[in-house]
């Protein structure tokens, strides 16, 4: 390792106790590479490490080697070497390990901001004063909102809040993840906008449109539906994934922008074994069953198909129209239609979009106590 002080030049390291330390978590890929040096001397401490913002940032650019000379054979040594940037650690200016970083650095600034009071130029201080003017204008902001929060308790009242939040945490689980919508837009087709839905739709490949000739479609409108039909497919596999892996929608012949578009939106990050795993979790596939959604009524006239659309994704039919309230979309049921057995076959429910968008209400299940005999 080479190191270099940030507040002057080491001319004897024999006046240096130097320990070299690593991180105990080798599974994390994340982790398993971060080092610290620290050299303590009679005076005063120095750390250094590769990792946060303390770290050189040549070390991701750059690599580094230093030679080391066997003065018994005369040969040259070459090992891997890191760039460390030694600060001083004075004992006392942080209260927690934790809160080490942070402490450290708001006391550096006030020292800093001492110096340049008193031996500062003008511009440093001039520079000084603005940055204090905007931090009384941050904290005038924050009393601001806060008697904002007042007034609005005082005119609301407390319980009526309360009941708010009980609502929008209930809505939370399922809205958090729905696609972004525009209840004052002035169309249905408006609300859930297209290029909101369909990521990335140009790069969906042409060999997917040559499969899909039966389309009764024409010119641009038919390449389109197309391309949604493919990207809806995508979709609809993915939910059936427990994880998704580098080799997704190869077979398809999914273009890599559309893979990791995918792999940041609907997927979350683990670490296991130390690997990085994208796992489809529980509330990343009602992500995708909102998408999808949100798709259909693009592709079927502001009209989806509820039933089939939660046995492709594999969700229930409840969690499905959950989903479809959330949006505001308004419901109804197919039409009955006789089987092949001369029998009716069930209802299949319908979600269709119209302007204004329909508000639910929650109901709140309470469960009554159990009386102690």
């Amino acid at each position: 390792s080479t190191v270099q002080f940030s507040n002057g030049t080491l001319r004897n390291t024999q006046q240096l106790d130097f320990s070299f330390y690593k991180n105990v978590d080798e599974t994390n890929p994340r982790k398993k590479n971060r080092r610290m040096l620290v050299a303590e001397s009679d005076r005063l401490s120095y750390v250094g490490n590769n990792f946060g913002t303390g770290s050189l940032k040549c070390n991701n650019l750059c690599k580094y080697y230093v030679g080391v000379l066997n003065k018994e054979t005369m040969r040259m040594e070459v090992h891997n070497a890191q760039l460390f940037n030694m600060q001083p650690v004075i004992p006392g200016e942080s209260s927690t390990e934790n809160d080490a970083s942070q402490n450290t650095d708001l006391t550096y600034r006030e020292k800093v901001d001492s110096l340049i009071e008193a031996f500062g130029t003008n511009k440093q201080k001039r520079a000084l004063t603005s940055r204090r003017l905007n931090q009384v204008g941050s904290e005038t902001l924050q009393s601001a909102v806060a008697k904002a929060a007042h007034s609005i308790i005082d005119q609301k009242g407390l319980e009526a809040l309360q009941q708010e939040v009980v609502q929008a945490e209930s809505q939370s689980e399922v809205s958090h993840y729905l696609p972004p919508c525009y209840p004052d837009a002035d169309t249905p087709q408006h609300v859930y906008l297209f290029d909101d839905s369909i990521l990335h739709l140009d790069c969906v490949c042409q060999s997917v449109v040559s499969q899909l000739e039966s389309l009764p479609r024409e010119g641009v409108a038919r390449e389109r539906h197309a391309r949604c039909a493919f990207y809806l497919l995508l979709l609809l596999k993915l939910a059936r994934q427990k994880n998704m892996t580098r080799k997704f929608g190869q077979e398809d012949g999914c273009p890599r922008i559309i893979h990791i578009k995918l792999m940041r939106t609907f997927t979350v990050e683990t670490f296991n074994n130390g690997r990085v795993h994208y796992v489809v979790s529980t509330s990343m596939r009602v992500k995708v069953a909102a998408y999808c959604l949100a798709l259909l009524l693009h592709m079927g006239d502001m009209t989806a198909d509820l039933t089939l659309l939660h046995r492709d994704l594999g969700v229930t039919e409840k969690r499905m129209v959950e989903v479809a309230k959330s949006m505001g979309l308004t419901l109804s049921r197919h039409g009955c239609v006789t089987g092949d057995d001369g029998g009716p076959t069930a209802e299949n429910r319908l979600a269709s979009l119209r302007l204004p968008l329909v508000k639910y209400q929650t109901f709140t299940e309470i469960r009554k106590r159990k009386k102690m005999h």
